[in-house]
């Protein structure tokens, strides 16, 4: 469906932007791809990686400006949105700045797309999106409750809203991986609490869930892959394996265990061979035959936790991915 088409991406120059463009140009042969994002040296920098390649494009602007976004969204068919302010603790201490991006950002970014005739937005969201206990989670989880709404918004136009919801990203600037690689030879990995889990997503299968969500969504719903989970002991042991570990404590607003589906989203939640929709409660959306499709409904008291989860990533699977990926992690 993206064939021919114009794509822009707000937050483009960021880890997942870095995988998302090439991996799109190189699967569909589109129109235009544009990377829409506020710093001009992150654009310079990317500009160099594609030549002469005619079809990307870059925007130098902000979600929180809307005469911007009204400029940039002209002629443009899908967008996915991947800006904003996420680090847990620049949040807390800016509050009112993570609230201009992820949540004055998003609106703008709704109303845009349907004053443009934009055919389809994927937005990203995050696990602390649910039973959010941080300012970050927070905003994203207005964010998403904002762009399900943004469906009915629409009225009669085409334009629909779509989210995907994933973990920790392996290897993404500033998460556990680069961080732990840059203290490899020091002998001391600092660990926050010896129980604490996460949820194991490259970018690459985050890149699949957002062609997936395009390709299926109706609007309304939050697409959740199925992914492995490794206690943070064990992404220590894989990069410094003699290391001894110092339990710092957890920071501020940081959760033990990560969780994508809550018990109370269980009741709006379906099951799929490779993930989870969380379909929309309002307008009685979550009983749409089309939406459901062949999905079938989870029990109860089910919640999708990084704890809970019945698929590990072992050491050794993430030592070899480390070693096939060390060139790039934590360079985008």
């Amino acid at each position: 469906m993206l064939t021919n088409s114009s794509i822009l991406i707000t937050g483009g120059t960021g880890s997942f932007g870095h995988t998302f463009v090439p991996l799109t140009l190189a699967k569909y042969n589109l129109r235009r791809l544009v990377i829409y994002s506020r710093d001009e040296m992150k654009q310079w920098e990317m500009a160099k990686l594609y030549g002469d390649d005619k079809r990307v494009r870059f925007f130098i602007g902000d979600v929180r400006d809307k005469d911007r976004l009204s400029r940039a969204l002209n002629g443009i068919n899908y967008v996915v949105h991947a800006a904003a302010t996420k680090i847990v603790p620049t949040a807390e201490y800016n509050p009112f700045e993570c609230v201009k991006t992820n949540v004055i950002g998003a609106m703008n970014l709704i109303d845009t797309c349907i004053d443009q005739g934009v055919k389809r937005l994927v937005a990203l969201s995050t696990d602390k999106a649910s039973s959010p206990v941080n300012l970050y989670g927070a905003t994203k989880l207005t964010s998403d409750k904002l762009f399900i709404a943004g469906n009915s918004y629409a009225g009669k136009n085409d334009t629909r809203f779509g989210v995907v919801r994933y973990g920790n990203v392996m290897g993404s600037r500033g998460s556990v991986i680069p961080f732990f690689l840059s203290l490899a030879d020091k002998g001391v990995l600092p660990i926050t609490d010896e129980r604490m889990t996460r949820f194991m997503i490259s970018l690459e299968q985050g890149v699949d869930l957002v062609w997936h969500a395009f390709d299926d969504m109706v609007g309304g719903e939050i697409y959740v892959k199925k992914i492995p989970s490794m206690k943070v002991t064990d992404i220590a042991r894989a990069i410094a394996p003699d290391a001894r570990h110092d339990i710092v404590g957890i920071r501020p607003g940081e959760k033990l265990h990560e969780q994508m589906i809550s018990a109370e989203d269980a009741l709006y939640t379906y099951e799929y061979a490779e993930h989870y929709k969380i379909l929309p409660a309002i307008h009685k959306w979550c009983q749409d035959p089309e939406r459901i499709g062949a999905g079938r409904l989870v029990p109860p008291d089910f919640t999708y936790c990084s704890d809970n989860n019945t698929e590990w990533m072992s050491i050794e699977t993430l030592r070899g991915w480390i070693e096939q990926n060390r060139e790039k992690i934590g360079k985008n």
